[in-house]
């Protein structure tokens, strides 16, 4: 599981548009990677518009930020064009990534337990270190708490 101070587990991933994205390869500079449930769901659908709004402040700050979850990047793509998103939108269809951040858990709900993405939010800084971690994350609200700790970094 990634933890403070621990190196970021790197990885390359598949991202909207057809590219793909490497974590290593984005030093210096700091990365917001935010683990998500699933595309074009509401509390995702907030999350990712919010992170969009402040994504001229994130740059500013010397920060991208990347949405991860198990959807195709056709699916990405959709949402990205859908709700004119302006994050990078990776897709972990294995669930590897997941795992090795710790965001791959039992869910309960009604009764019924599953396995799914716990919304999660890590700050990697420039020399590819985790600074922070946010989990079990209410969306609305969440980009502002990460854009303050970016800038603080």
């Amino acid at each position: 599981m990634a933890e403070i101070g621990a190196l970021a587990p790197d990885f390359t991933l598949p991202r909207d548009g057809g590219a793909e994205v490497t974590l290593s390869a984005l030093k210096p500079s700091k990365v917001v990677l935010y683990f998500y449930p699933r595309d074009d769901t509401p509390g995702c659908t907030t999350e990712a518009l919010e992170f969009t709004a402040l994504i001229a402040e994130f740059e500013a700050a010397g920060a991208k930020v990347i949405g991860i979850s198990k959807d195709t990047v056709a699916k990405h793509d959709k949402f990205v064009a859908k709700h004119d998103l302006g994050v990078i939108l990776a897709s972990d269809a294995d669930s590897d990534l997941c795992e090795r951040y710790g965001v791959w858990v039992e869910k309960s709900m009604y009764g019924k337990t599953s396995f799914g993405i716990e919304r999660a939010t890590f700050l990697v800084d420039g020399e590819g270190r985790i600074a922070q971690v946010w989990r079990k994350v209410k969306a609305a609200g969440h980009a502002s708490a990460v854009l303050e700790a970016v800038r603080a970094l």
